[in-house]
C-alpha cells in the first residue's frame, strides 16, 4: 500500500442524479479521533446519505456510516450504522478484534481470518492502494463486514480516461465494483468509479 491518500480535514461532497433532478446527496469526512484505541491514534470516518426534493417525499433515505480506522493499517476498530430507509430500519454497532479474528456486532460474534473492514474502511483503505501498474481487466477483492454477515467486494480495473465534472476536468482511473442485488440495485446492474490519477485519488464520478 502507497502512502495515505487522504488525511483529516478532507470532505467530499455528491449529488446523485435522476434525469436533471437531484435525486439523493452523500457526504463524506475525516476527522481526528477523540477515541483511542490500544492507545493509539485513530481517523474518523462519517459518511451520511439522504434523498432529496420529491424523492424525498416518496421514499425517505437517511443513513449514516461511522468508523474508527487504524492510521497506520486503516483497519477499523469500531463501525457504526444508522440505516433508514422508507418504512425499513437498521442499526449495528461492529467492533473488529484483528489479533484475535472476531467481529462483535449487534447480532453475534463472526469469526475471520486476513483483512476484513467494515463499507467506509474499505472504500478508504482501497484509494490508498497502489495500481499503477495494474493491466486493464485485473480484478482484485476486499472483504467487508455489513448486513450481519462478510461480504466480498471486487474491484474491476477498466482502464484510463478523462472524465469532466464540476470542479473541472481530471485525468481518472475507471474501476468496475460489484452489485449486490437487493433493495438498491437490480440483479445485472453495472457500477462504474472514476478516481483522480494521482496521489489523492478523489472519486470524482
Amino acid at each position: 500500500m502507497r502512502e495515505t491518500a487522504f488525511k483529516a480535514g478532507e470532505q467530499l461532497s455528491y449529488k446523485l442524479k435522476y434525469g436533471f433532478f437531484t435525486a439523493a446527496q452523500a457526504h463524506l469526512k475525516v476527522e481526528e479521533s477523540n477515541i483511542r484505541f490500544d492507545g493509539k491514534p485513530a481517523y474518523h470516518i462519517i459518511a451520511d446519505g439522504n434523498t432529496a426534493g420529491t424523492f424525498d417525499v416518496f421514499f425517505k433515505v437517511r443513513n449514516r456510516y461511522q468508523s474508527y480506522i487504524d492510521k497506520e493499517t486503516l483497519l477499523p476498530y469500531l463501525y457504526t450504522e444508522s440505516r433508514h430507509e422508507g418504512s425499513w430500519s437498521h442499526t449495528d454497532k461492529v467492533s473488529f478484534d484483528h489479533k484475535q479474528g472476531r467481529i462483535t456486532a449487534d447480532k453475534g460474534v463472526f469469526p475471520f481470518t486476513g483483512k476484513v473492514f467494515d463499507f467506509p474502511s474499505a472504500y478508504y483503505f482501497a484509494r490508498c492502494l497502489d495500481v499503477s501498474k495494474m493491466r486493464i481487466g485485473e480484478k482484485f477483492e476486499l472483504r467487508y463486514f455489513l448486513d450481519d454477515g462478510i461480504q466480498t467486494l471486487g474491484i474491476t480495473f477498466l482502464g484510463r480516461e478523462r472524465v469532466k465534472c464540476a470542479l473541472g476536468t481530471f485525468n481518472c482511473l475507471n474501476f468496475n465494483p460489484t452489485i449486490i442485488s437487493g433493495r438498491i440495485f437490480r440483479k445485472n446492474s453495472k457500477l462504474y468509479l472514476w478516481l483522480t490519477d494521482d496521489g489523492n485519488s478523489i472519486p470524482v464520478k
